[in-house]
């Protein structure tokens, strides 16, 4: 509805997004629920385009549907001027598409419609987080008003029937349906979001280095959701661990070794540069070729991680417990505390395993070896 509010005005444009196309055509989805109020009217409907036309007395106006099942969707809609964009289902999205999409709003000057951005969602899926941070945690102030609607507020279902359905649901998934519980999250064992004390400034002093995770997968069709490469900057102090910073790509082998150089730049010459070496001679190969090629004039040192990934982790786990694990405030913070407060059941643990090597190495002597 708030979509089709300005389709009289000649050349408003309207986008509805899901994660997928198939997500659209679903019986009782947007395009249905669309033709049933559209087929009977003046409107002009484009299967190829997915686009509703409506006539005006000038420039056409339309409301189309797409979707962002992968990263590279969002470039899709790179050209388009929109004056309203909707998301359903927003906790099934990335942060980073839906701020992408505020790009495409904008409008001719004179075009008397407002710049819209709207979304609707349930509790859960990959965004949850981000979703619950946005639109509840800072909401109102921030001017991102939420609007909760719980089942009694839909008198058109049969809610006796829906509440059976959903008994046969686990408690977490029948709590963020039934009841819109937003505070219902999946919760890893190791780390809990209230842990970590996130701070405006770090420390100067005591021993820093970069660690990084090489675990990236360029991104490819199919590939919705590849690994990443993560490089986290920590400094020791007094038996607390800051995390300084930390970087995240996912590209080709030639993009990684771009970043880490780039980064090792930035950082300068007194961070030691820690990288998790694979067991066998290909892992000591990648070492070595850092240190002769990548990162030449730099302390660089390759660390073989030993037991499981969570056992690795429970030593930055205690020290997060007891307040010893520290973020500077920065942009990464948001997917840094999302994939922790999953692991193990997330989808992701580049992030997890760059911390539990930093601890690692920083509850060690500094090892005093030449380095190239």
């Amino acid at each position: 509805m708030g979509a089709l509010q300005y389709v009289d005005v000649p050349g408003y444009a309207a986008l509805l997004l899901r994660r997928h196309y198939t997500d659209l055509a679903l019986p009782g989805a947007l395009m249905d629920v669309a033709h049933g109020w559209l087929d009977t009217t003046e409107a002009h409907w484009n299967g190829a385009d997915h686009t509703w036309t409506f006539p005006t007395r000038g420039r056409p106006a339309t409301l189309s549907f797409g979707y962002l099942a992968t990263v590279n969707d969002q470039y899709r809609y790179q050209s388009a001027q929109l004056q309203f964009v909707g998301f359903d289902e927003l906790s099934q999205f990335r942060e980073s598409q839906y701020r992408y999409l505020f790009s495409r709003l904008r409008r001719p000057l004179g075009l008397p419609v407002p710049l819209r951005m709207r979304s609707a969602s349930n509790p859960g899926g990959t965004g949850h987080g981000w979703v619950k941070q946005r639109f509840l945690t800072e909401g109102l102030p921030e001017g991102r008003p939420f609007l909760p609607s719980r089942l009694a507020d839909n008198p058109h279902l049969d809610q006796t029937a829906y509440i059976a359905t959903l008994a046969y649901l686990d408690p977490l998934t029948r709590q963020q349906l039934l009841e819109g519980n937003w505070d219902a999250e999946v919760e890893g064992e190791l780390f809990r979001r209230e842990w970590f004390q996130v701070v405006e400034h770090g420390p100067r002093e005591g021993r820093v280095v970069r660690y990084w995770d090489l675990a990236a997968t360029a991104p490819r069709p199919g590939a919705t959701d590849p690994d990443w490469t993560v490089g986290g900057k920590v400094r020791a102090q007094r038996g607390q661990y800051w995390v300084l910073d930390v970087r995240r790509i996912r590209t080709t082998p030639k993009g990684v070794d771009d970043l880490v150089a780039q980064t090792a730049k930035e950082d300068g010459p007194g961070v030691e540069i820690h990288i998790e070496q694979e067991g066998g001679a290909s892992g000591k190969l990648v070492i070595d070729r850092f240190q002769r090629a990548v990162l030449p004039g730099y302390t660089v040192y390759g660390h073989p991680p030993s037991g499981d990934k969570v056992t690795r982790a429970r030593p930055a786990s205690s020290a997060a417990e007891a307040g010893n694990v520290v973020l500077v405030r920065g942009p990464w913070i948001t997917p840094f505390l999302d994939e922790l407060g999953l692991f193990p059941y997330g989808d992701h643990d580049d992030q997890v395993d760059m911390l539990s090597g930093a601890v690692a190495v920083l509850t060690q002597e500094p090892r005093r070896i030449r380095a190239w």
